[in-house]
């Protein structure tokens, strides 16, 4: 396991080559995958190295999808999300090449809970690509897809005191009580931690200590 900024560090070196670099940001449940691809933002900004990060958040189903469908009580799993589309917007990613189109992608926004289509632009000129998401390393089919294309692709492997805490701070942020949070953090989010541990390649991947 390597810590945060030895793996920033490597990644902005390796985008120096000139061609672009499609990271793999992966970790369970309060990992802390968002904290760390701004961390790579914020890196590749000092380093001139033009940035974007694509999460698979912006692929949840829809939250009236999920009500229609009694799914609402396990949404973050995997099959709460549109996995083929997420895939094929990576692998269009993947061969874009300078001159080509932009790629726009969809975000997820906590305030209406539900994704918002194109809010996300990646440029073809674009040096880093960081695709981020507790799934993007999982086995299953059509995930493990995912990892063909990736230039670089990380673990996040933070305490699980330290990702508890991440979790509960999370739910208490959107209005949870603590007990409610601890639910919540114990319940659907552990579930799917449970899942990430279990079921994410591990062979060329780097385990990273988000500190």
């Amino acid at each position: 396991m390597i810590p945060l900024d030895e793996a920033s560090a490597a990644v902005m070196e390796h985008c120096r080559s000139g061609s672009r670099v499609l990271l793999g940001l992966a970790g369970e449940p309060g990992a802390g995958k968002s904290t760390a691809a701004a961390r790579l933002l914020l890196d590749a900004d000092q380093a001139g190295v033009t940035a974007a990060v694509v999460p698979m958040d912006g692929f949840h189903l829809a939250h009236s999808v999920l009500e229609s469908r009694a799914m609402t009580d396990v949404k973050g799993a995997p099959e709460t999300f549109d996995a083929h589309g997420f895939v094929a917007l990576v692998e269009r990613i993947h061969a874009q090449r300078p001159g080509d189109p932009t790629i726009w992608a969809p975000e997820f926004r906590r305030e209406i809970e539900d994704a918002v289509a194109g809010a996300i632009e990646v440029p073809a000129d674009t040096q880093l690509v960081i695709v981020e998401g507790n799934y993007v390393l999982l086995d299953e089919e059509p995930w493990a897809r995912l990892a063909l294309l990736f230039d670089v692709a990380w673990m996040l492997t933070p305490s699980a005191e330290r990702r508890m805490a991440r979790l509960m701070a999370r739910h208490e942020s959107y209005g949870n009580d603590p007990a409610d949070a601890r639910r919540r953090a114990l319940g659907p989010d552990q579930t799917n931690a449970e899942r990430v541990r279990a079921h994410s390649q591990r062979p060329g991947v780097t385990m990273v200590d988000p500190g």
